[in-house]
């Protein structure tokens, strides 16, 4: 018997009881007894099981969990079904999965207090045509992630959209093998980030009207590093919101106007993508050196440099125009002009002093920009910013590509 059913027979009773002769029209089921069907269905799944959740608005007052293997969460429609937490008193997120063989499609999760989706180290995870979003007006109190797999393996993130997050609307952390696609992230401080993942493929997404567009990030004192992320077929553009990060978090020091931002990754290709209209830098290459970011308890052994990275075949312009911060615009001004603007690729030109071999840094090792249309300058951080440059024939090399990333279990297939 189905909750609705079951709410019109308990309805009818009652008026009965009551001595009225004609029962009214009973109501629809309230999002508190929705909430408790969903919580028992998540608590009692088993492998296999595929949980349904009807078209409607259900709203929760706290945060929902899942920690059964094999199991499936199915709505009807990113615009139908929706898990609304805007009257949230407990729990950190909306829905926390701490599974593998994990699939969520079809529904919208909004305004929970902390994170919207988090699955915690998980394997063989999906996530498809899922919605989170922050309604109203993004603001720094909104939640930090929307859709935030972490320490997971074998990762499918497809036809999403992530509005309003705090920190990062689609965020993949400490991962390995991910294939993010087909998404949309608008309205969000990061749109798309890629942090301490190894293994990546970003393609074929829209980010646009966030603070950055796309990161791939490494952070230190994590549990793993990242390397190897293609970033290809993507539309960064116009991610020109105001930063509204929470101070002291590293997406807090990204400059509004940012369209694809790397922070000390390795082995990053960048290639094919339309990154247009970023009114401070279409591409930004950066050492946490030189990043704003704390460097307090960094351990030794973190390479904080961006190495091996390759920007190519990008379709580039209209960027750089009001850079954000006061430091950029100085830079603007002094080297372009009141009219001008900073080239397409910024780079802050730190290189690791100790992989120098003759005064040059080894050939695998480069920062590699071989793209038509595309200026670079060197801002030379590791001097104070003294003797800002145009680096475009300096940088203008190849790399060997990157191999495309192959799911296990058919996933993405």
């Amino acid at each position: 018997m189905t909750i609705y059913l079951r709410a019109a027979i308990l309805s009818a009773l009652a008026l009965a009881g009551c001595g009225r002769k004609q029962a009214q029209a009973p109501a629809a089921p309230t999002d508190a007894s929705y909430q408790e069907t969903l919580m028992t269905k998540l608590l009692d799944a088993k492998p296999g099981d595929v949980i349904d959740i009807p078209e409607g608005r259900f709203s929760f007052d706290r945060s929902l969990s899942l920690a059964v293997d094999g199991v499936t969460i199915r709505g009807a429609g990113m615009d139908k079904t929706i898990l609304s937490f805007k009257d949230q008193i407990a729990g950190a997120e909306g829905l926390l999965v701490t599974a593998s063989d994990f699939t969520i499609e079809d529904l919208a999760i909004e305004d929970a207090k902390g994170d919207g989706l988090k699955v915690n180290e998980g394997e063989n995870i999906i996530i498809r045509r899922v919605r989170t979003e922050w309604t109203g007006e993004p603001k720094t109190e909104n939640g930090a992630y929307g859709i935030y797999p972490v320490q997971t393996k074998n990762v499918l993130l497809e036809s999403n959209v992530a509005i309003g997050a705090s920190d990062a609307g689609i965020y993949v952390g400490q991962s390995q093998n991910v294939i993010v696609r087909y998404n949309r992230a608008e309205k969000n401080v990061a749109g798309i980030e890629i942090e301490n993942t190894f293994d990546a493929d970003v393609y074929e997404n829209v980010a646009t009207d966030n603070t950055g567009g796309i990161l791939v990030f490494n952070m230190p004192n994590l549990s793993q590093p990242g390397a190897r992320t293609r970033v290809f077929n993507n539309q960064a553009v116009a991610n020109n919101r105001g930063n509204f990060g929470h101070p002291g978090t590293p997406v807090a020091t990204i400059p509004a106007g940012s369209g694809v931002v790397i922070n000390s990754n390795d082995q990053v290709e960048i290639f094919d993508n339309d990154i247009k209209d970023n009114k401070t830098a279409n591409v930004i290459i950066a050492s946490v050196f030189s990043s704003g970011l704390s460097q307090d308890g960094m351990s030794d052994d973190f390479d904080g440099y961006p190495e091996g990275i390759y920007v190519y075949g990008n379709r580039m312009g209209g960027g750089g125009k009001n850079p954000d911060g006061l430091d950029l615009q100085a830079l603007k001004i002094a080297k372009f002009g009141p009219m001008g603007a900073i080239p397409d690729v910024l780079w802050d030109g730190y290189v690791d002093p100790a992989k120098q071999a003759d005064g040059a840094t080894p050939a695998a090792l480069r920062v590699c920009v071989d793209n038509e249309g595309a200026e670079v300058i060197n801002v030379d951080a590791p001097n104070g910013f003294k003797n800002p440059d145009m680096a475009t024939e300096t940088v203008r090399c190849a790399l060997e590509k990157l191999p495309a990333i192959k799911l296990a279990n058919g996933l993405g297939e």
